[in-house]
């Protein structure tokens, strides 16, 4: 019976890298559909500002469905209408349609797409994060919800923080009985932290999860976990300072870890920035993280979207502050003041979506509603998140003279053996590469020296690895290392197949 196994080494960091000589790591950002925004705000009954967003693509179908923040605020007549949860839905993933559900009213229209209201605590609702879950045994539960909202427990206290519900479909939602799962603290910033068991302010919880989820399910370590904002007390040690990120995991989606701080800004940043929501997924043995950098202090608090990296979701590394993963747009665009990326990468093809929500305004200040607002996405080349090339100039003295876009990566050991074949994720339009074998001890493998590789031109996701008289499959079974010899050229990632 034939097998076959695929492991993609990315370029995006140096988990993968022993080392490497004359080179730079350079990000790859985002490009936005030209069809964008393919939702637009005002389309619907309650839909004054739409934003956050979650999107899922059926593997065996095709089809997309979609689930976002439709917010209306003093529009609503309804106290938990205000801020809600509207579905669509596409074959393609940009024409969507929103099919009158009719499941909720909004100001006694009935012909509305909305999934999920709010309990009409004391503020809004917010979230629109679905993850899809097939491997439930419940098909009840197999679509999994995670927003914020108010809820009151049997006592008839009130609090904020993370609540979730359950759908066979995405469409027909049950909210959990159980209310707040895991407390958000509330409260003025600047306010003192409270005492050890101070019962006079309940919802002052110090190194709490914020009012924003995004849940995603961790292959690595099976359970659900969330990624999202926590304050920070300030200078002075008066609570509310910034957002940084923390995190809670969950193997059943209802009872949640003690929060941990992660991350927060530090030295390398400007003064201004925060995290506004700090979303993860995990893809091709790496967390990434599509890190949102608030700037409070320009036009009601702008949003551009940073990616950082980690090898185990606890350590992370922010080598692209600059430039942003995804920017806003100029001018006055619907995302050309906030964005809010939705980290659930939908493969198509050779191609690689985001989708996300946006304002033409700040998000954390006004409450002018009449501005530009809607859902677009973003897309990449297949594996394209950053790559590795040759600096312009090396001519440190050991070297016996100066080198021109000449670069090398050595990678950490693989096992290659009689079934291994070999691709590269390269730009080499404007040079060239060569790939070489070294054995475990670092010395080269008659055969497969740089000298005796087949060159690779141009650009191709999927370059072939061949050597003029010898092929991956003559190597006997063992470690090795390979090494990247770079002219002029990017590469981006590393693909190994072993079939039988």
């Amino acid at each position: 019976m034939a097998c076959a196994a695929e492991r993609t080494l990315l370029m995006v960091d140096d988990t993968d890298i022993l080392y490497r000589s004359g080179t730079k790591r350079v990000l790859c950002p985002l490009t936005r559909s030209a069809a964008n925004p393919i939702v637009k705000n005002g389309q619907r009954p309650g839909e004054s500002a739409i934003a956050w967003v979650s999107v899922y693509r059926d593997p065996a179908t095709g089809k997309y469905q979609m689930w976002y923040q439709a917010f209306a605020g003093n529009a609503s007549h309804d106290k938990t209408r205000r801020c809600v949860v509207s579905y669509a839905e596409s074959d393609d993933g940009i024409k969507f349609t929103h099919p009158n559900l009719g499941l909720f009213d909004f100001n006694g229209i009935k012909d509305t797409s909305i999934v999920l209201v709010a309990n009409g605590g004391t503020s809004d609702r917010y979230g629109a994060l679905v993850v899809v879950d097939p491997r439930d045994p419940d098909i009840n539960r197999r679509y999994k919800m995670a927003y914020f909202d108010f809820t009151r427990d049997s006592s008839g206290h009130e609090y904020p923080g993370l609540n979730v519900a359950f759908s066979p479909d995405g469409i027909h939602w049950t909210k959990c009985p159980m209310g707040t799962l895991s407390l958000t603290s509330r409260g003025n910033h600047g306010e003192p932290v409270p005492f050890q068991n101070d019962t006079n302010r309940p919802w002052t919880i110090p190194l709490s999860m914020a009012d924003a989820y995004d849940v995603f399910y961790d292959v690595p370590r099976q359970c659900f976990v969330n990624y999202s904002k926590m304050w920070i007390d300030g200078p002075d040690g008066g609570m509310y300072w910034k957002h940084a990120m923390g995190r809670i995991e969950s193997k059943d989606f209802i009872h949640w870890s003690k929060p941990q701080l992660i991350l927060t800004p530090d030295d390398a940043d400007p003064p201004w920035v925060e995290f506004h929501t700090t979303p993860v997924f995990y893809y091709d043995e790496r967390y990434f993280c599509a890190l949102q950098i608030l700037d409070r202090a320009t036009r009601g608090g702008v949003v551009d979207v940073e990616l950082a990296t980690s090898a185990d979701g606890f350590h992370w590394e922010r080598n692209f502050r600059q430039p942003f993963w995804l920017a806003r747009s100029a001018g006055h665009e619907f995302d050309s003041g906030s964005i809010f990326l939705a980290a659930q990468p939908i493969v198509v093809g050779d191609v690689i979506r985001f989708y996300y929500g946006a304002y033409g305004s700040g998000a954390t200040g006004g409450t002018d509603y009449n501005f530009a607002n809607g859902i677009g996405f973003a897309t990449m080349p297949l594996d394209r998140f950053a790559g590795l090339r040759p600096l312009a100039r090396s001519d440190q003295p050991t070297l016996k003279h100066p080198l021109e876009n000449i670069g090398q990566v050595t990678l950490k050991p693989i096992k290659l053996g009689p079934s291994t074949s070999i691709e590269v994720n390269a730009d080499a339009s404007a040079g060239e590469i060569r790939v070489e074998v070294l054995d475990a001890d670092g010395k080269r493998v008659r055969g497969f020296s740089d000298d005796e590789a087949i060159p690779i031109k141009g650009d191709s996701l999927k370059h072939a690895v061949q050597w003029k008289a010898q092929k991956a499959s003559d190597l006997p079974e063992k470690q090795y290392l390979l090494r990247i010899h770079l002219s002029n050229a990017t590469v981006f990632a590393v693909t190994l197949r072993e079939g039988r």
